[in-house]
C-alpha cells in the first residue's frame, strides 16, 4: 500500500476509534444553553408575578413585558406561547408560595384541632396575601394544561394530608381506609370556599376561617366517634338535634 494511503487509513481507523468518544460527551455549549434557558425562565417568571402583583390579574402580554423590562420578543424566545409562559407561572406559584406554607403547616408537631385549624389557616391566608396571583392563576387556568397544573397542586396537597390523617387514625387504632377520600373532600371544599370568598370578601378572613375550621372538625369529630369506621356510622341513628330528655 503506497504511502499515503497507509496513511489516510490509519485517520480512518482512528476516527472509527475516536468516533463513540466524541460522541459519549456532552455538547457543552447545548449544556449552557438549557441552563441559561432555565435560569432565564425563571427570572421572566418571577418577573411576571412581580408584576401580576402591581397591575393586577387582567395584565395582558404587553404590560408583562413592559414591567419586566423587555420585548414580548425575547418572552417568546424563552417560552412557547402565552400559555407556556401562563402555566409557568401557575406551577412557580404553586411550587414556592402556596404549596410550601400548606407542607409547613399539614407537618407542625400539632394536636388534632390545632392541625386542621393550621393547615385551613395556612390556604385562606396564603390566598389572602397574593389575591392578584392567585385570582391570575384560576382564571388563566381553564385550558387542559392549566387545569392540569391547578389539578396536580390540589393532588400534592390533598396526598401528603391523606398520609397525615392515616398516621393519626392508625396511631388511634382507627380504621384509616377513608384518609385518601377525606384528605380530597378536605382540600377540595376548602379550596372551592376559598376561591368564592376571594372573589366577593363577603366576610373577614378570620371568619371564613372559623366557619371552614368548624365543618372540617365536626367531620373529624363525626370520625373519630366511630373509629372510622363505615359500617358502625351507617348503624347508628342520624338526627341533626340530640334526642330530648
Amino acid at each position: 500500500m503506497p504511502k499515503n494511503d497507509a496513511t489516510v487509513a490509519e485517520k480512518e481507523a482512528a476516527d472509527l476509534v475516536t468516533e463513540p468518544d466524541k460522541q459519549a460527551k456532552p455538547d457543552g455549549r447545548k449544556r449552557r444553553w438549557r441552563e441559561h434557558k432555565i435560569a432565564r425562565r425563571e427570572e421572566l417568571v418571577d418577573g411576571t408575578i412581580a408584576a401580576i402583583r402591581l397591575r393586577g390579574r387582567d395584565i395582558g402580554m404587553d404590560e408583562i413585558a413592559s414591567e419586566i423590562g423587555v420585548s414580548k420578543t425575547v418572552l417568546y424566545r424563552y417560552f412557547n406561547d402565552k400559555g407556556d409562559l401562563i402555566n409557568a407561572t401557575m406551577v412557580r406559584y404553586v411550587e414556592t408560595i402556596l404549596a410550601p406554607r400548606i407542607y409547613a403547616a399539614i407537618s407542625g408537631d400539632l394536636d388534632e384541632f390545632e392541625l386542621a385549624k393550621a393547615t385551613i389557616t395556612a390556604y385562606v391566608e396564603t390566598v389572602a396575601s397574593d389575591p392578584e396571583i392567585y385570582l391570575y392563576v384560576m382564571a388563566n387556568g381553564q385550558g387542559s394544561a392549566g387545569r392540569d397544573v391547578v389539578a396536580d397542586s390540589e393532588r400534592m396537597i390533598a396526598e401528603v394530608l391523606s398520609t397525615v390523617l392515616g398516621e393519626k387514625l392508625r396511631g388511634l387504632e382507627m380504621d384509616s381506609g377513608g384518609a385518601v377520600p377525606w384528605a380530597y373532600g378536605i382540600v377540595g371544599s376548602v379550596q372551592l370556599a376559598t376561591h368564592w370568598w376571594i372573589s366577593n370578601r363577603s366576610m373577614s378572613a378570620d371568619d371564613l376561617i372559623s366557619y371552614l375550621t368548624m365543618m372540617t372538625w365536626g367531620g373529624v369529630t363525626g370520625i373519630a366517634a366511630v373509629n372510622g369506621s363505615p359500617a358502625r356510622f351507617n348503624a347508628m341513628p342520624h338526627s341533626l338535634l340530640p334526642e330530648p330528655h
